[in-house]
């Protein structure tokens, strides 16, 4: 596939602040739309690629971005315009198939990770899950497409996942280390370029390691140095 202007393309496969923009009387979650601009400065700076607008790394990142901030965003899937509603499905790593209203229910992070023994999410919410994570990497967990490797419509690609651990995971103390997910993936498009499936393959457990690494945080007890003293007596 060459390179398409964007504005030739489905809105659902331009800059996902287009498809914001233009995403009226939509039913958002957290009442208003999401502001992605902290996170593209993230992506300025630290992005392995940038890609020739209209071009199918382009195409399958801002396909896969839109779908993420709807999964995320618009609380009724039916107002999703990057998936096949009835036919949408999805998985990870071979492991149960989803809807989208499974996705919208549970979140993109529940359903993608699973229980693990450092991530458990059958105890986490929607909102929990989300919020665990926007304090671990407050400057953004990021992501980018770096190779596709077919066309439609059955587009393979390869992409990173990426943030600063600079805040606190759960009871766990940030690293201040850049920490990556890299995995692969595979979307099925209708013919104008909607997600009727697509399954994602990564290693996880690496990932949630690392951010359990350097062990749990420590409070000092405000009563010690006195019981200290008093013992010194």
């Amino acid at each position: 596939m060459n390179a398409t202007p964007s504005k030739n393309l489905p809105l659902w496969v331009q800059d996902r602040d287009e498809v914001i923009a233009q995403s009226t009387d939509v039913n958002w979650r957290y009442g208003s739309p999401p502001d992605y601009s902290l996170s593209k400065q993230g992506l300025a700076r630290e992005s392995k690629c940038h890609h020739l607008e209209g071009s199918l790394e382009a195409i399958a990142q801002n396909l896969i971005r839109t779908f993420e901030m709807e999964a995320s965003f618009k609380a009724d899937p039916s107002q999703w315009l990057s998936i096949v509603n009835d036919k949408f499905r999805t998985s990870s790593n071979g492991g149960p198939v989803y809807s989208a209203k499974d996705v919208s229910a549970s979140g993109t992070y529940n359903l993608f990770i699973g229980d693990t023994p450092d991530y458990q999410a059958s105890r986490e919410t929607f909102e929990s899950a989300g919020k665990l994570f926007r304090t671990a990497f407050p400057q953004g967990f990021l992501w980018e497409v770096l190779e596709v490797y077919s066309g439609p419509p059955n587009v393979i690609f390869k992409w990173r996942h990426w943030g600063t651990f600079s805040g606190p995971y759960k009871d766990y103390a940030p690293t201040g280390e850049t920490i990556e997910i890299v995995g692969m993936s595979i979307a099925r498009l209708t013919e104008d370029l909607k997600i009727i499936s697509v399954e994602h393959y990564f290693d996880n457990s690496s990932f949630l390691a690392k951010l359990t690494s350097k062990g749990k945080q420590t409070t000092a007890c405000p009563w010690k140095s006195w019981f200290r003293k008093l013992k010194l007596r």
